[in-house]
């Protein structure tokens, strides 16, 4: 729909460098151009319906390879997200995020911040493992973004915590490696994002889980002062 909005848009400037000033046009025409590119009032998006289009995705090579599609799971009304970079290999087969290792030891730090799986929501940059578990490439990125942020937009969750330096650089559009960038919160849209070390780096460098520990101090007296009737 936008390749043709913009082709149409190009003829029109053409016609305009030409000498042509306008086209006569019915009320209802000139109603329902202006109404292009733009969604419907009416039209409330869901993560059911984010979920359908992921499904049908094409786009990069990794629904290939993939067992399962890695969506996203917890309360769809939840207060804090935790975002991290792509499923793993016992994501990939159950189809949940975070049910590896690293998931069990990130599980164990949501407990210990007084909370559960269900009440937060849990998610990934990329929705398909990449094969091997390999880096996630540039192009990736920017195919499975835009699903991420309909999932936010969705979810409008008042916190946000980034698992290593993907999803940090990614969600900020920064460069600078996560331990230059964890330990404040930075603004997203109106949320506020806790950038941290994921918990996959953490077992293999177990001196920094205090790092991580003072982060989700940080962000649970956050949560503590905003209050709010959400989860």
């Amino acid at each position: 729909m936008h390749l043709i909005i913009d082709e149409i848009q190009d003829s029109l400037r053409f016609y305009k460098k030409w000498g042509c000033r306008g086209f006569d046009c019915s009320t209802d025409a000139l109603t329902k151009i202006k109404s292009w590119g733009q969604q419907p009032e009416f039209y409330n998006e869901t993560l059911e319906s984010i979920l359908k289009d992921v499904k049908g995705c094409r786009h990069c090579r990794l629904f290939q390879s993939r067992r399962n599609l890695v969506f996203g799971e917890g309360n769809p009304r939840a207060r804090l997200m935790f975002v991290g970079e792509g499923p793993g290999t016992e994501e990939d087969e159950q189809g949940k995020p975070f049910v590896g290792p690293a998931g069990q030891l990130l599980t164990k730090i949501i407990q210990a911040m007084h909370l559960d799986r269900a009440q937060v929501y849990l998610c990934n940059i990329l929705k398909c493992r990449p094969p091997r578990n390999q880096n996630l490439s540039p192009d990736e990125i920017k195919v499975c973004y835009p699903y991420l942020k309909r999932q936010i937009s969705v979810i409008k969750p008042e916190f946000i915590c980034a698992l290593g330096s993907v999803a940090a650089q990614t969600l900020l559009k920064k460069k600078q490696p996560i331990s230059s960038l964890r330990g404040r919160f930075y603004d997203f849209h109106g949320a506020r994002l806790m950038p941290t070390y994921h918990p996959d780096y953490l077992l293999q460098n177990e001196d920094k889980k205090r790092n991580v520990w003072e982060d989700m101090k940080i962000l649970m007296q956050a949560m503590e002062r905003q209050g709010g009737n959400r989860l």
